[in-house]
């Protein structure tokens, strides 16, 4: 089974609660794990990677997420992001699947920038960006109400994640296994 790591910062418990739903349907093809960032783990603005070095590197795919604030992800996953330079340089995570979920307080908070800076920060890392597959409520389920094909999002306005929101992150974690497991993203140190 693929290992499909979950890195995130959450700051009230929505974006926890989407973090979940996506390991709930990461489980059906792989085995996902969650890294919640912790303020606690950042000294002097910069994230500590050695606390998720090994997981970052034997990860198949990392799927990342951060509430919305101000238009971009919050400063603790940027902490984390910023201190990702360290595997950039050695392109420890290129190959391996990447996709993201954010949460805002209004309908469109700009999240689609937060996710586009999950995308960059994938592209920069060599990683293969996996989207949604389905178009604004155009299935039974009526996923994805939002309409944002970039990766999973929800609408957040009273703390709770409603739940198409959370169905899409469902969606979202198990269409990252998938893709991990047909793509076969395991490193050539594992393969050997």
């Amino acid at each position: 089974m693929n290992n499909i790591l979950i890195i995130y910062y959450s700051s009230a418990g929505s974006t926890h609660q989407l973090a979940e739903a996506i390991a709930e349907g990461a489980a059906q093809h792989g085995q996902p794990s969650l890294l919640r960032i912790e303020s606690r783990q950042i000294m002097e603005g910069r994230y500590s990677l050695q606390a998720c070095k090994h997981a970052l590197e034997q990860a198949d795919a990392i799927i990342f997420g951060s509430p919305t604030y101000m238009g971009g992800p919050a400063a603790q996953f940027k902490s984390f992001a910023d201190a990702s330079s360290e595997a950039w340089c050695r392109q420890a995570l290129a190959g391996k699947i990447a996709a993201g979920f954010t949460v805002g307080g209004s309908p469109n908070g700009d999240q689609q920038a937060t996710l586009a800076y999950f995308a960059t920060l994938a592209a920069q890392h060599g990683m293969l960006w996996c989207g949604l597959d389905i178009a604004n409520g155009q299935q039974a389920h009526k996923l994805n109400r939002l309409g944002c094909q970039l990766g999973a999002t929800a609408h957040c306005p009273d703390g709770t994640p409603h739940p198409l929101d959370l169905a899409t992150a469902r969606h979202l974690g198990e269409r990252v296994a998938r893709m991990a497991s047909r793509l076969g993203t395991r490193s050539p140190a594992e393969a050997a």
